[in-house]
């Protein structure tokens, strides 16, 4: 077990406060005299491993000039198997049982009454192998809820429907897995304004890492975030994060323990090692493991292009050195509001070179800031680097769109362009005057599994090339993939996190650079050899 050797005050305490290691210490003891319940460690004493002690030295032994606790919140981060469970069931207990506040009320809280129990399940048990608290404490085992008689305090699972109910006087809430809340109504209700009347209520909120980075999870860990290095101060919130960071490679065992600061103690590196070979060989499995292993925030649960293949298929060319090829696009036409995505495919002249990417993405200039704020996506820092073309006012200008089109069928050799039939028409109209040839395609299983299949054999074997465009990157992490019974896959606007317009279009016109090839008459890939089967 790792201990915590020395103790040195948290770095957040604020002005006027002190550490009371009388306090820490009886916090500390509070825990130890309680038990495991579960596996291997079941019966044993509850012997807080260092991280888990300097959060509990800190939270209960920082006080303010006036004796109360400094910190009101915590939010603590941390990948599974780190012993998440066993810390929030002895932080309630201690809340309920041994902060000598009468009428405790102490809630326990999670996406729905089964996950809440979990926590409680485990708060009961080491009730139950307490001498000292069996005799003090009730069990209301089908009521989910725990009396501590001495001072008439509880502590309660909510059902999920809590958030209608109004009239608590919280002293405590135990959060588990925060980032599964399907909204912010229950976070509301049980943080702002319910523990006005008490003098020092704890909320404790535990969880993973999770993938809606529109969720009042990831809210709280960007403040979080902002707080620990230093760009925000709350001196009543108290943030723990542990996790790998963007660019630490997620094989590197070296990155591994420094995301799990239980390894080797509550889950031992054979298994890490096994998930992270299975997500090796399994893409789809990647972005779990980052998220549960290594406490990543991730786009989705499933991650369907892997973006480490992508990367791979970075070359360094310019647009320049494509002009007059043959080529073909893919239109994708947003809302008018949202971003609307042209992509050239070039086939290749000869077998050794790879088919060719150029992006090109358009978005309403008036609305810009407001939609920085509200996806947290870089799009002013895109449109000043010259990767997003603005659009005047505060819907996408089409006639920009038509133009910037015929422009690039002058400086290239334009065969088609494919576009999604559902809004489209009258600028297919508009570029069928031009001269353009205009190729309607359909969204469904039929039309997008064959070429979806094919975009990512071709970026698995490296023979798609692209310039490392950062908005067509981030639509490529951002994907979801639906697939029917039969196999067929196609992009799934709906469950993916965030714009994918950039790959639907990469897509149609991959299609039909490979059904028609840099010739005249060139065969298609699909003659050749079939469709793909993945």
């Amino acid at each position: 077990m790792r201990r915590l050797s020395s103790y040195e005050p948290t770095r957040f305490m604020a002005d006027g406060s002190h550490y009371d290691k009388r306090a820490a210490d009886y916090a500390v003891a509070f825990i130890q005299a309680l038990t495991h319940t579960k596996g291997r460690w079941a019966g044993k004493p509850f012997e807080l491993i260092d991280w888990q002690e300097r959060i509990i030295r800190d939270l209960f032994g920082t006080l303010k000039a006036d004796g109360y606790r400094q910190f009101n919140t915590a939010y603590v981060e941390i990948p599974k198997k780190m012993g998440k469970s066993e810390l929030a069931a002895a932080v309630a207990l201690l809340l309920t049982c041994g902060d000598s506040e009468e009428r405790a009320e102490v809630y326990g809280c999670a996406a729905d009454r089964q996950q809440a129990s979990i926590v409680f399940e485990v708060a009961a048990d080491m009730v139950r192998n307490s001498p000292a608290l069996s005799r003090r404490v009730k069990i209301l085992a089908s009521q989910k809820r725990i009396v501590f008689q001495p001072t008439n305090s509880f502590y309660q699972v909510l059902s999920a429907e809590a958030y209608s109910k109004h009239g608590f006087n919280i002293h405590g809430v135990v959060f588990d897995e925060l980032h599964t809340q399907p909204d912010r109504r229950l976070f509301d209700v049980m943080t702002k304004g319910s523990g006005d009347a008490r003098t020092q209520p704890l909320y404790f909120l535990i969880t993973t890492a999770g993938s809606d980075t529109n969720s009042i999870c990831y809210e709280t860990h960007q403040k979080a975030q902002d707080i620990l290095e230093g760009r925000k101060i709350d001196p009543t919130f108290y943030p723990v994060i542990y996790g790998a960071d963007t660019e630490d490679d997620w094989t590197d065992e070296a990155v591994w323990a420094k995301a799990n600061p239980s390894l080797g103690i509550t889950v031992g590196i054979d298994k890490v090692r096994a998930a992270c070979e299975s997500a090796k060989q399994n893409p789809a499995e990647e972005n779990s493991f980052r998220q549960l292993r290594l406490n990543q925030w991730v786009k989705q649960s499933v991650r369907w292009m892997p973006m480490a293949a992508w990367d791979a298929c970075k070359r360094d060319f310019r647009p320049e050195q494509l002009r007059g090829r043959v080529c073909y696009g893919g239109l994708d036409l947003s809302s008018t509001t949202d971003i609307t995505a042209f992509v050239q495919v070039f086939p290749p002249e000869d077998v050794d070179e790879p088919y060719f990417v150029l992006p090109h993405f358009w978005i309403p200039e008036d609305n810009i800031d407001r939609r920085v704020l509200r996806d947290r996506v870089p799009y002013d820092l895109w449109a000043r680097q010259g990767h997003l073309n603005l659009t005047e006012g505060n819907v996408v200008h089409y006639a920009a769109i038509e133009q910037a089109i015929e422009q690039i069928s002058e400086e290239y050799d334009l065969r088609e362009v494919a576009f999604d039939r559902w809004g489209a028409v009258q600028m297919t109209q508009n570029l069928d005057a031009m001269g353009l040839t205009v190729v309607p395609f359909g969204q469904g299983f039929k039309d997008m599994s064959p070429p979806t299949k094919e975009l990512m054999k071709l970026v698995l074997e490296g023979k798609l090339a692209h310039d490392g465009h950062p908005v067509l990157r981030w639509m490529m992490d951002n994907i979801f993939i639906r697939q029917d019974p039969a196999g067929n896959i196609k992009p799934d606007k709906e469950k993916s996190t965030e714009k994918i317009d950039g790959v639907v279009a990469t897509i149609m016109g991959l299609d039909r650079a490979i059904r028609c090839g840099a010739g005249p008459a060139s065969e298609s890939v699909y003659d050749q050899r079939g469709l793909l089967l993945l």
